[in-house]
């Protein structure tokens, strides 16, 4: 008896389209408000760090002088606090997730070495610029010392 209960819902089920998903063959659709994962275009970032500052977790690591940027995946809950502190805006919510892998550990992102090159040629003017200020100013008081 209990066969012929459920035999008219059988029935019906075999004329109605399938409620689940054909993920493999259709791409996911996300609700609104998933926060997927972190990705950075790395060659805007200054390395302020200021989403290390921000970061409740603490996965993430800035390298300025290297040009790296390290995220542990694992660990990040994401938030989207440093994508909302970052000055560049060059940290973004991607919608979906990242792809498995099969090693626990962070993700390096590193400049590319025509950015490295111009960040060092500037810091290496600044310093220029900072030194001859410098001299200028001692040269300068050690003028007004003689006069006195």
């Amino acid at each position: 008896m209990a066969v012929l209960k459920y035999a008219s819902e059988a029935i019906l089920n075999l004329f109605r389209p399938p409620v689940t998903t054909s993920y493999p063959a259709a791409p996911i659709e996300y609700p609104d408000g998933a926060r997927g994962h972190i990705e950075i275009t790395i060659d805007e970032c200054i390395g302020c760090g200021m989403c290390v500052r921000c970061c409740p977790c603490g996965t993430l690591s800035v390298d300025r002088n290297a040009g790296t940027w390290s995220i542990n995946r694992f660990d990040c809950i994401a938030c989207g606090y440093c994508v909302e502190k970052c000055p560049k805006k060059c940290l973004h919510m991607i919608e979906g997730y990242q792809t498995p892998d099969a090693a626990k550990g962070e993700v390096t992102y590193t400049k590319s070495p025509e950015v490295l090159e111009a960040e060092r040629k500037k810091r290496e003017e600044a310093a220029a610029k900072a030194a001859a200020a410098k001299a200028a100013a001692v040269a300068k008081a050690a003028e007004k010392a003689a006069e006195n």
